[in-house]
C-alpha cells in the first residue's frame, strides 16, 4: 500500500517553490533514494553490529566522515559537477545531464534535486567506507559508511529547504539560503556548498551578489550553451534543447 501511494506521489512533478514545508517532508520520505539511504544505513548498522571495530578506530571512521564530507562536497560540486569535459564525451552526457544539468536547468524542481543513486552510492562506499576499512577494518567501514549515507539525507534535506519559497527568521539560515540562491539564479562560478561554506571562503569561491553585479548568461545551462550544443549534441538531444532564461519564463 505504501510503495503504491508512493509509486502515485512520484507520477506527477513537485517544484519546491510551490510546496510548503509540509509538503516537502512528506515528499522528502517518500522519495525513493533517501529510503534507500535510510535502509543502507540500518544495513551498515547490523553489519557494525555483526563485526564491531575498536571504540577509537569507530569514533576516528566518523569524525573523518564528519570533517571531510563539507570539502568532498565542494570539490565534486565545482570540480565534477560543474565541469565542462563531461557533456562532451558521449557516454557519459546523460550522467552529467542528470547528476547536474538537469538541476540547474529547473533549480526548484524536486524530482531531480535529489542525487542519483547509481553516482552517490559508489562515490559514498569510496570516500567513506574505503578510508573507514582503512582505519577499522569492516566494523570501520560500517560506521563510515554509516556516518556518510546520514550525512547525505541531511545535506539533501537542507538543499531541498533553501529551495522552498520562505525567507528564513534566523539570520545564519537567511544567509546560507541567499548565498545558495545566488549559484542558482545570479552566477553558478561560486558559492558551492550547501550547508557550509568554509571551503568556499578558503577557495576564494564565496561572494554576494553585490560583489558580482553582472548576472551570469550561463547560470541555467552550466556553460552548455547553443554553440557547445552543435558541437556536443548528446545532452541537448536528450534535454529537448539548451536551457536558456529563467525556468518559469520559458516559453512565454
Amino acid at each position: 500500500m505504501a510503495a503504491d501511494m508512493a509509486k502515485r506521489f512520484w507520477r506527477r512533478s513537485h517544484h519546491l517553490d510551490r510546496m510548503t514545508f509540509r509538503e516537502l517532508v512528506a515528499a522528502y520520505v517518500q522519495h525513493h533514494a533517501i529510503l534507500a539511504y535510510l535502509a543502507l544505513t540500518g544495513l551498515s548498522i547490523a553489519l557494525y553490529a555483526w563485526h564491531p571495530a575498536a571504540p577509537l578506530p569507530t569514533v576516528a571512521s566518523i569524525v573523518l566522515v564528519l570533517l571531510a564530507y563539507p570539502l568532498i562536497w565542494y570539490g565534486l560540486h565545482r570540480w565534477l559537477l560543474h565541469c565542462h569535459w563531461m557533456f562532451k564525451v558521449p557516454a557519459l552526457a546523460g550522467v552529467w545531464k542528470r547528476i547536474h544539468y538537469d538541476h540547474h536547468r529547473d533549480p526548484n524542481h524536486l524530482e531531480v534535486l535529489f542525487g542519483a543513486l547509481h553516482t552517490t552510492l559508489p562515490t559514498l562506499l569510496l570516500v567513506t567506507a574505503l578510508p573507514g576499512y582503512a582505519i577499522g577494518g569492516v566494523g570501520g567501514a560500517a560506521a563510515g559508511f554509516a556516518t556518510g549515507l546520514l550525512c547525505t539525507c541531511f545535506y539533501e534535506f537542507a538543499h531541498c529547504v533553501q529551495h522552498l519559497a520562505y525567507k528564513p527568521r534566523a539570520r545564519w539560515l537567511a544567509v546560507m539560503k541567499a548565498r545558495h540562491m545566488e549559484h542558482h539564479f545570479h552566477d553558478e562560478d561560486g558559492n558551492f556548498g550547501i550547508t557550509n561554506f568554509a571551503w568556499d571562503r578558503l577557495f576564494g569561491t564565496l561572494y554576494t551578489r553585490a560583489e558580482r553585479p553582472a548576472k551570469s548568461p550561463t547560470v541555467f545551462n552550466l556553460g552548455y550553451t547553443e554553440a557547445m550544443a552543435a558541437r556536443y549534441p548528446w545532452v541537448a538531444r536528450l534535454s529537448n534543447g539548451v536551457a536558456t532564461g529563467h525556468p518559469r519564463r520559458r516559453g512565454r
